[in-house]
């Protein structure tokens, strides 16, 4: 029997003494390796917060007092002491629990949490709503895990410093954020400065002083505030958020369970906005993961006393793979081209350049929009940059790239992996939207490869592109294809699609991804008597206007197929300038299969695809539908 087994809720944690409170961290950490060892999932951020999710449930009354967390990976103990535990093992599993938090899973899920730098926001827009309402809960925003490098949290700190609402933000550092534990001296200035005798001297003082000769108080007011700002500036480490209005009360141990308990509590007495910066370790509790944070920031499942991956080696490698593969062997070629990532360089595998090629490789950190101004002003001096960031996670960076790029005609190449249903991680990162945001852009270039071979042929020619920024987008998926060599790879024509197979019922509009299950539906058709051509759409835009005038001529009607939005997606932009250009024949028929207008949830990429339609037989079977009607306009007769 352990103390998790009694715990659903915070409120059964709250029964517990604080000396039991260590062991209970001990246990939670150990439910979160068991289960994550099992499926998989984010696995060292979580270990690394373990102690302060049970500190503040057990300080803080969850769920009146509100905890706002950011960069929801760090939520997996959080779910499993808030009515989840027994739940727990279906996370980030088809139809169960959410990846990160979710409002609609959970009331102590106050603020959905898939990106970062979103809590103080969020948590300073509940604490106005608070005192709107004139209730009298705490919140507290929960940052870190790289998320304080993000411009988003230094606008929320600049905001809620220079006010006098109540709003605790709490900096979890982790080695992998803004600064280390600086020793004993912090430690004892920390003391020092959340201790209410601190205020309570600094008052008497002031009021002694206020009975002294008014021309004395004056001066000596004066001397005694610039004493006491020199004195801080040299010796306290958090002089940055003090100046920006923030009570700073830290570095704490965020592995001390009982003494983050006796500061929260102190902290939960105090007004105002208030700072506690805590420092834990990434991976904490599991050797391996304390050893390598990077390499265990989510993992595959393994296993648990090894630590040696269940999956079986070999296979075709992944797309982010081959791209930072060939990056690196095009910078060889090219010593003007430079990669840019936002905190990502394994994710994109920008990294691999990044250890041939150091000086051109530059991680901005979770700052996408500085990172595309960033490449813009790297292209003002003839160099190439190239730009990789998740598709979801561009979208933060969207003004950047309408404003500071492409305005202005800047060759910079954008490198969207993730791009469409990105599977376990859920709707904060499908890559859902950036065909229909990037076609939305004057002097774009929007491009999407049917395999890892044209992926390297477009990125090649988009590092030569001189008529403004190139887009190219990719699953995460391994390559359907053994890759060559990039010396063995034929160039892409610019604007040119390639028809893949030849029909005379049907032209089927393939992007991307999409184009092998397309012609894998047009063979199951041709077995119907129904012929489609199959084109490969990988120039979105500009588009090919001679071989979309040709497959019109030659067919009856057309279906678009799409890994993206098919609201303003790219079916909808071909089908409008079918509509507008003279020239272009009008089909008797005009179909698109995309994304549909909603969010989609969680689950293994090939499961969602099919739901979806986006696979062959759902390809097939829409072109099925199309045809029906086609025919049925012609004779009368029902489908």
């Amino acid at each position: 029997m352990t103390l998790l087994d009694d715990i659903k809720w915070p409120a059964d944690l709250r029964k517990l003494s604080p000396e039991d409170l260590p062991q209970l961290a001990r246990e939670v950490r150990d439910r979160h390796i068991d289960v994550v060892s099992q499926i998989g999932g984010h696995f060292g951020a979580s270990l690394g917060v373990a102690d302060l999710t049970v500190a503040l449930h057990y300080t803080f009354e969850t769920p009146k007092d509100k905890l706002v967390w950011d960069t929801g990976h760090q939520g997996y103990i959080h779910k499993i002491l808030t009515g989840r535990n027994d739940r727990f093992p279906t996370i980030r599993q088809h139809r169960g629990l959410a990846p990160f938090l979710r409002r609609a899973e959970s009331e102590y899920d106050t603020f959905g949490a898939g990106h970062a730098a979103t809590s103080i926001s969020a948590a300073l827009g509940m604490a106005a709503g608070r005192d709107v309402r004139g209730t009298d809960e705490k919140v507290v925003a929960i940052i870190g895990d790289g998320a304080m490098g993000c411009g988003l949290a230094y606008e929320a700190l600049n905001n809620a410093g220079h006010t006098d609402r109540d709003l605790i933000v709490v900096l979890n550092d982790n080695d992998m954020s803004i600064a280390p534990n600086v020793g004993a001296m912090n430690k004892y200035l920390t003391s020092v400065l959340h201790n209410p005798v601190y205020d309570r001297v600094r008052e008497q003082v002031k009021t002694l002083l206020r009975k002294g000769p008014r021309s004395v108080t004056g001066v000596m007011e004066a001397l005694a505030g610039r004493v006491e700002e020199s004195v801080k500036h040299l010796l306290v480490p958090g002089m940055l958020f003090e100046e920006l209005g923030f009570r700073y009360i830290g570095p704490l141990d965020g592995h001390d369970v009982e003494a983050l308990v006796e500061a929260f509590t102190r902290v939960k007495a105090m007004e105002g906005p208030i700072l506690v910066h805590v420092v834990t370790h990434k991976g904490k509790g599991y050797g391996p993961a304390e050893e390598d944070p990077v390499k265990w920031h989510a993992a595959s499942p393994f296993d648990k006393v090894s630590g040696a991956g269940k999956k079986k080696a070999g296979g075709l490698p992944r797309y982010q793979k081959v791209f930072g593969e060939g990056l690196t062997e095009l910078a060889r070629l090219d010593p003007r081209v430079v990669a840019i990532t936002a905190g990502m360089p394994g994710g994109t595998s920008t990294g691999i350049m990044d250890k041939v090629f150091p000086e051109r490789h530059f991680d901005v950190g979770i700052a996408e929009g500085h990172g595309v101004t960033f490449a813009g002003g790297l292209a003002t001096q003839g160099v190439r940059p190239v730009v990789a960031i998740y598709s979801t996670f561009l979208q933060r960076g969207y003004d950047n790239i309408v404003h500071d790029v492409a305005l202005q005609e800047l060759p910079v190449v954008f490198c969207l992996d993730r791009a469409g249903i990105a599977g376990e991680d859920g709707p904060t990162h499908h890559g859902m939207l950036d065909i229909s945001y990037m076609l939305g852009i004057p002097n774009m270039t929007v491009t999407a490869p049917a395999d890892g071979t044209e992926m390297l042929s477009l990125l090649r020619l988009g590092l030569s592109h001189e008529g403004g920024p190139f887009s190219i987008r990719w699953p995460r998926a391994s390559v359907p294809f053994e890759v060559p060599a990039l010396s063995e790879i034929a160039d892409v024509p610019h604007g040119r699609w390639e028809v893949r197979r030849e029909g005379s019922d049907l032209a089927i509009l393939a992007v991307g991804t999409m184009v092998l299950p397309a012609v894998e539906a047009a063979e199951a058709l041709a077995a119907e008597g129904i012929e489609a051509t199959v084109v490969n759409c990988r120039f979105l835009k500009p588009y090919d206007r001679e071989t979309l005038g040709r497959v019109l001529a030659e067919t009856r009607a057309v279906l678009t197929v799409e890994e993206g939005a098919v609201v303003n997606g790219f079916g909808a932009f071909i089908g409008r300038e079918i509509a507008d250009d003279p020239g272009l024949p009008s089909p008797e028929r005009f179909g698109t299969l995309g994304i549909p207008d909603r969010f989609i949830d969680h689950g293994p990429r090939a499961i969602l695809l099919e739901e979806l339609g986006l696979d062959s037989a759902g390809i097939a079977a829409r072109a099925r539908t199309l045809m029906g009607r086609v025919a049925t306009a012609k004779t009368g007769e029902a489908v």
